[in-house]
């Protein structure tokens, strides 16, 4: 019924804030010139900013943008950071993508068999089998060529690269500027994919419990054209 969708829309809208909350850095946490104090701060104590009632991982001390002392399963412990981020702005990268994807499917579909499946959850399933395969080893090859094969904690960053910095920047929006710009492009990317990774989740699930795509759910699929 429609009372039902509002309700079930309301309540993974909440469940989205309320998960994203925990990843995102709150307004006591630094901004630019205010890094420094936030961070010395940060050290002195000993409760993780994100989940108060937890300890605070000694690896997660506050130096990297976007850190909230959240990790609730250790993963810093036995980790090296710079890789955890990199893993983490990579899921990142791909459900930004990936949301818009959702989205832009259910209007624009490749004119081949198999293609014309608005609801992306079912679609995935509809795909020829070699269709997948080739998006499969292109993600493949793209994350080996990009690291020079040097996929593990241990390896991946000898050279001195910064996890996340693949050399892409087409415009020009991040070389060349002060370091608290630089920070602040770091904040915002990290923190619009921890969204997207949230979001992601919350279109599938949609999809999966309803059976209908996206603007079906919200009511404007007839809206956008």
């Amino acid at each position: 019924s429609p009372t039902a969708a509002t309700m079930l829309r309301t309540a993974l809208i909440a469940a989205s804030i309320s998960a994203a909350s925990a990843f995102t850095a709150p307004s006591v946490l630094p901004r630019a010139g205010s890094r420094t104090a936030a961070v010395s701060g940060m050290k002195m104590q000993d409760k993780s900013f994100a989940m108060p009632f937890l300890s605070r991982p000694p690896a997660l001390d506050g130096t990297m943008a976007g850190d909230v002392g959240f990790d609730p399963l250790g993963f810093s412990n036995y980790f090296d950071l710079k890789w955890l981020r990199e893993a983490e702005l990579k899921h990142g990268r791909v459900c930004m993508l990936g949301c818009l994807g959702f989205i832009t499917q259910e209007k624009i579909q490749l004119p081949l068999p198999g293609f014309d499946n608005k609801v992306a959850t079912e679609a995935f399933f509809s795909v020829p089998a070699g269709g997948l395969w080739q998006i499969f080893f292109t993600l493949g090859a793209i994350e080996i060529l990009s690291n020079n094969g040097k996929l593990a904690p241990g390896d991946m960053f000898v050279d001195g690269r910064a996890p996340g910095d693949l050399g892409f920047d087409p415009l020009g929006l991040y070389k060349g500027k002060e370091e608290s710009v630089r920070y602040d492009y770091r904040l915002k990317e990290l923190n619009n994919g921890r969204l997207a990774m949230v979001a992601i989740t919350w279109y599938a699930f949609e999809e999966f419990l309803t059976g209908r795509s996206i603007l079906e759910n919200a009511g404007i699929d007839n809206a956008v054209n």
